[in-house]
């Protein structure tokens, strides 16, 4: 699965000649060319905007329909330094850290139409889902899922890791309540206490674990951003000590119990600020036809009675100076809270010696980026200036409210350029498969080859970016919104994947992890940890003893905890071996290798 990244907004051309009609390689038109004018060797060389670790196929059509040429394709990481590593009879190469590519053209120097470069998908590229209902799909609904046998059906996150699926993010609401009655609920699903079990079955399944703390009791967004009912009447120096404390408390607490998130979000989808105060009072839906005009907080003043963390955009671009004092005021108190809740995480981590990630959650509004791009320069400078920092800058990605595709991944481009150093995450994105009208700014149809399709869009989206900067995308609720269910097939409780669910499949598997090198009398045996994303009793492993020149496939071996022994015998004793191993999946192909070691055999003695 790869994307023609020739095209890409931000790649630059220059040429040794003809440089006016350098970008018209890449313009998807053939009639159109770039013609070099000069005499002597002539070149064209792209700039990809930052390194790429899986570039792996460059094609040249030539202007005219029976125009041709020899050339050579060459490779550089700074522009200086250059390999050669294809040409007009070998397309395909394996190099990682590619920034510029030069196509020198050793016969005549003919037009070139059209440049293909394939940037094919990263087997570390993190994909997953936000599976928060997963508690009540087992413990109040029984849901089983399967993809092809029903006999196989098992609950939604095993079912989710068998189809491919590597990480797993679960949103926690401090206090749940029911959103529209105010009720609190019992049990209290996607609360604390219950996102610690959860949390048991994602890390059991050998996933990847994120956590999205709402700091609500209910629903977090845009559009609303409600505090904590045990916070609403907090001076604003409490509301900074609460967030720190409760989310010292939340991450200590996964920690303890052995199930150490990965990532943290301080907060879901923050482009409006959060714990919403008096700088943002009630009521937020004051249509009666507004889906939330009755919900619980709407239009309770208890909520607005003390300063919170809501930026004042209305005052953005006002020239008034009080107005102007009240947007300042407003940032620097949603930055003050944003440092305490990033504080906390970081204290967690260093006082037991972990690594977790800090990821801030934002949308880009169609039409709206420059209120995102204000955000992350008003975000990041403050934050900075208050000691803290995060490692992720996360965005959510559904066409109807955010833009094309083609629109909305040069804007996360732009934003990832203009702030670099972060990884980005596309941490929420779907697409219907069915009950659905067309999808406003989406060229992909509403069916299940139409999910696959989105998906693996935006999957190419993240993995796309300059720098390998794509951290992963993770689709929302799949079993619920926007289902991957087929509902034609399925016969409640038990539920069949749709077929889409296989896009998850088509990323190559990561490397596999603690792996020992076990050698013997003609026989080398490694064991590993399978890797995570894909049921481990059908994944297919291989071997290589040449250092990855070429690949064998082992005896194989899966305990019950996911640890694989693969084994080749039959070896000859007193060679030198350089042994790896790797995945491969039926739609992945192989995944990245890993080193086992370097072993000479010996005869068993006795």
């Amino acid at each position: 699965m790869a994307s023609n990244i020739a095209g890409k907004p931000w790649v630059t051309y220059s040429a040794s000649s003809g440089q006016a009609s350098a970008r018209l390689a890449a313009d998807s038109d053939a009639a159109t060319a770039w013609q070099p004018t000069g005499r002597g060797p002539q070149w064209l060389r792209l700039d990809l905007g930052g390194a790429y670790d899986n570039l792996r196929e460059v094609r040249v059509v030539f202007a005219g329909a029976r125009t041709t040429s020899r050339y050579v394709v060459e490779a550089s990481a700074n522009g200086a330094t250059w390999t050669a590593v294809a040409d007009q009879n070998r397309h395909a190469f394996s190099r990682p850290g590619i920034r510029y590519l030069r196509i020198k053209l050793t016969g005549a120097p003919v037009g070139i139409a059209e440049v293909e470069v394939y940037n094919y998908l990263r087997s570390d590229l993190v994909v997953g889902a936000d599976i928060s209902y997963a508690d009540q799909d087992d413990n109040q609904d029984h849901l089983t899922y399967y993809v092809d046998d029903p006999a196989s059906a098992t609950d939604v996150l095993t079912s989710a890791r068998n189809a491919g699926m590597r990480y797993v993010r679960l949103r926690v609401f401090n206090t749940p309540r029911d959103e529209k009655t105010g009720a609190y609920l019992d049990p209290a699903y996607q609360g604390p206490d219950r996102t610690l079990a959860v949390a048991k079955q994602v890390k059991k399944l050998g996933m990847g674990l994120g956590v999205d703390l709402h700091y609500s009791d209910s629903w977090a967004d845009p559009s609303k951003q409600a505090k904590p009912a045990a916070w609403a009447a907090l001076p604003f120096d409490q509301l900074v000590t609460a967030v720190h404390d409760y989310t010292r408390d939340e991450i200590q607490r996964l920690v303890a119990q052995g199930t150490v998130p990965d990532k943290v979000a301080i907060g879901n989808e923050l482009i409006k600020g959060f714990l919403w105060g008096s700088e943002r009072p009630g009521p937020w839906f004051t249509d009666p036809a507004d889906w939330c005009y009755d919900c619980y907080f709407n239009h309770d003043p208890a909520y607005g009675a003390q300063p919170g963390g809501g930026i004042a955009w209305d005052d953005w671009q006002s020239t008034d100076p009080a107005r102007r004092a009240d947007y300042e005021a407003s940032w620097d108190r949603f930055a003050t809270l944003q440092a305490a809740g990033i504080r906390a995480v970081r204290e967690v981590a260093a006082a037991n010696h972990l690594r977790i990630g800090v990821e801030t959650h934002v949308i880009i509004d169609n039409g709206q980026f420059e209120r995102t791009r204000e955000f992350w320069r008003q975000y990041l400078h403050r934050l900075h200036a208050k000691g803290q920092d995060i490692d992720v800058m996360g965005f959510s990605y559904y066409s109807e409210w955010h833009g094309t595709p083609d629109v909305f991944e040069a804007q996360l481009q732009t934003l990832a350029a203009e702030h670099p150093g972060y990884k980005v995450d596309i941490a929420e994105t779907a697409h219907p498969s069915a009950f659905s009208d067309p999808i406003p700014n989406s060229p992909y149809p509403v069916s299940v080859q139409g999910q696959q399709d989105a998906l693996l869009r935006v999957f190419r989206m993240a993995n796309d970016l300059p720098d390998n900067r794509g951290l992963g995308v993770l689709v929302w609720e799949p079993a619920h919104f926007q289902s991957m269910v087929n509902w034609s097939t399925s016969a409640w409780p038990v539920l069949q994947w749709n077929s889409s669910i296989n896009a998850y499949g088509m990323v190559p598997p990561p490397a596999p992890t603690a792996v020992r090198l076990q050698p013997g009398d003609g026989r080398i045996t490694v064991t590993f940890r399978a890797p995570t994303g894909g049921n481990p009793e059908h994944m297919q492993y291989q071997m290589s003893l040449d250092n990855g020149a070429t690949w064998r496939t082992p005896e194989v071996a899966v305990d019950s905890d996911g640890t694989v022994a693969a084994s080749l015998t039959g070896l000859r004793n007193g060679v030198r071996y350089t042994v790896a191993v790797r995945a491969v999946s039926a739609l992945g192909g192989p995944g990245a290798p890993a080193a086992a070691g370097v072993v000479v055999l010996r005869p068993t003695r006795g």
